[in-house]
């Protein structure tokens, strides 16, 4: 069969499978909201602590409130996304090796049911989003419409090679902002920073592209599950990742220089971290490809964790002797 074909004409979103109780079906629609995902909300934790720290902003009962109804607010918007991506990407699952497995790739999910699902979580979050801010709202917006950009077509962005991964790692930053406009809605967010989580957000998802397209192997296979798999090879894929690396370091370094030079410290355990999640992405079913997963990898959580630790310690605690080991150059 030729490869155009086997491309373009994906499995029909209808498959013939028995008929489906409804408890199954209720069950189904619950996990098309990939509750689980929910831990890539930690992206929204550095956002508060760096607003808190360049704001001078201590913890108290109006920003804990901000926090829990912005963590609701940004996993309804996050689940409307997930709940379109299952729809719109079920005759594509059926080519995955484990995503066929999927509830609305197996024809558990009505999808009538799942396009008011997918409004009604967008609305939800949304009208929480408008009890905070006018940053934190126009950022839950962006964040859902980068969404619909994602997976629908005509752009559906996820097909576009390159882009889909620029385009699908941009929820860093308006996740970083989300955080952000939860504790000040007068600064606005470090631009160097907010390109440099977006850089770290695209070293990951290209490495999740990577280890995909390596556990396919036969390239008309993967491209038939990913259209953008075309025009991929894992040397390219590869090469992709190191150029995000470079550019997510370079920004954060000029956010240090601007900000805050304690940070500097912190470089060696991100680079530790980026190293291990660069090794696993070379594994067989690799939790890269599910980074809700992750927490299964002990030595990557201990890792993260003491990376958390000192980074929000280096944002409050001033180290004097900073300023003469790297002193800043004169005009």
């Amino acid at each position: 069969m030729p490869l155009s074909v086997i491309v373009d004409e994906p499995v029909p979103l209808t498959v013939a499978v028995a008929p489906v109780s409804l408890r199954s079906r209720l069950a189904a629609h619950i996990r098309i909201t990939r509750l689980d995902h929910s831990i890539k909300q930690v992206f929204i934790l550095p956002g508060i602590l760096l607003a808190m720290a360049l704001a001078a902003r201590r913890m108290d009962g109006r920003l804990a409130f901000n926090v829990c109804v912005g963590l609701l607010s940004a996993t309804l918007i996050a689940s409307s996304n997930y709940v379109i991506n299952e729809i719109l990407d079920a005759p594509f699952d059926r080519l995955h090796p484990t995503k066929k497995n999927r509830p609305s790739a197996c024809g558990l999910v009505h999808v009538g049911w799942g396009y008011v699902q997918w409004i009604a979580m967008m609305l939800a979050g949304l009208a929480l989003a408008c009890m905070l801010s006018r940053g934190f709202f126009l950022s839950a917006l962006t964040l859902w419409i980068m969404g619909c950009v994602y997976n629908i077509a005509p752009v559906r962005s996820k097909d576009l090679p390159y882009i889909d991964v620029l385009s699908e790692s941009v929820n860093n930053p308006l996740r970083f902002c989300l955080g952000w406009y939860m504790v000040t809605a007068t600064l606005l967010p470090p631009l160097s920073l907010l390109l440099s989580y977006w850089m770290l957000g695209a070293y990951f998802m290209a490495l999740k592209r990577f280890s995909e397209y390596r556990q396919i192997g036969d390239c008309a296979v993967a491209a038939s599950y990913r259209k953008s798999f075309r025009y991929y090879r894992q040397e390219s894929l590869l090469n992709s990742v190191v150029f995000y690396a470079a550019a997510s370091m370079l920004f954060f370094g000029a956010f240090i220089m601007r900000y805050r030079m304690e940070l500097i410290l912190s470089f060696p355990l991100i680079a530790w971290l980026m190293a291990i999640y660069f090794g696993l992405s070379f594994r067989s079913e690799s939790a890269v490809q599910n980074p809700e997963k992750l927490y299964r990898e002990p030595r990557l959580m201990l890792v993260l964790l003491l990376c958390t630790v000192v980074f929000a310690a280096l944002l409050f605690v001033d180290i004097p002797w900073i300023g003469t080991v790297f002193p800043k150059s004169l005009p």
